[in-house]
């Protein structure tokens, strides 16, 4: 993969900046771009991505790479050169939204959510497919075969084996736990806690100290450009957890979860930082 050339962004080796640099425009595709149809002219977005510090050549090569992997599509509008999401872009960035911005966690009164599913040897394949859809939608493995997830009531785990053509492997069942073992002993055998708790840990360590920049007396002489610039990196670094947490009734975690600090956090900059944001980027976007 290229190199993220000139970035601010923290990072490691070169494929991981360059995924970094993916992440963060498809960050900011989903929440600027889809009200005028998923379209950002490559001017705006060179000059947004500037404010996390990448440059033009880095942004070029990320948008071709989001293009030979099916979610951008090239497209021009008014005389001006863009790019614009997929359909099927859309339809994960609309399937995802709920649960990225969703506070509220799982009650063991939900209950839970199995996936059974079946896949015939010839199209083993497909099973593949179906284990890594799972695992990217947040579910534990209780047997092969045999998938769980807690219960949300806005969960598009039907809409989205629907929209991959899996549907007809799967069934699903709201089901609840009624003996043998428990369930927090459970979910560490279906969910990887520790790590978790590190991957939370992490956006603590990164966003924390914004969230403590953008105090009430900072915010006031902050710019909205350092605004957006803050909020496309703490969303970017938020938009995965909920997937790897599917919400896991609170209840069955320990004491003081950690998970329970970094939502809080992740929710007090979006409520400091969305709007000025937002401002900034349609500000660039009409001028």
């Amino acid at each position: 993969m290229t190199a993220v050339a000139e970035t601010n962004e923290p990072g490691g080796d070169a494929s991981a900046r360059s995924a970094r640099l993916r992440h963060l425009i498809v960050t900011v595709y989903g929440l600027y771009a889809r009200s005028d149809g998923g379209w950002l002219s490559v001017a705006a977005l060179i000059r947004l991505l500037a404010e996390l510090g990448v440059d033009e050549p880095a942004v070029r090569s990320a948008i071709s790479r989001l293009k030979r992997r099916g979610i951008l599509e090239s497209r021009r509008q008014a005389g001006a050169a863009g790019y614009q999401l997929s359909g099927e872009a859309l339809a994960i960035l609309r399937e995802g939204d709920a649960r990225i911005f969703r506070r509220r966690r799982a009650t063991l009164a939900d209950g839970w959510l199995l996936a059974v599913f079946s896949v015939p040897e010839p199209e083993r394949h497909r099973r593949h497919v179906l284990r890594s859809e799972l695992t990217r939608l947040g579910f534990g493995m209780v047997a092969p075969g045999v998938w769980i997830v807690p219960a949300q009531p806005d969960d598009a785990t039907a809409q989205t084996l629907g929209r991959l053509g899996l549907d007809s492997y799967a069934d699903l069942f709201h089901a609840e736990h009624l003996a043998f073992g428990d369930p927090a002993d459970k979910i560490r055998q279906w969910w990887d806690l520790d790590e978790l708790a590190r991957r939370y840990q992490d956006f603590i360590d990164a966003h924390e100290p914004t969230l403590r920049r953008w105090s009430p007396a900072g915010a006031a002489a902050a710019a909205k450009h350092e605004a957006f610039a803050d909020y496309v990196r703490a969303v970017t670094d938020w938009r995965r957890l909920p997937y790897c947490d599917p919400g896991l009734p609170a209840e069955l975690l320990p004491s003081g979860w950690i998970g329970i600090r970094a939502a809080d956090d992740f929710f007090a900059l979006r409520a400091l930082l969305e709007q000025p944001a937002r401002v900034y980027v349609q500000q660039v976007l009409s001028g």
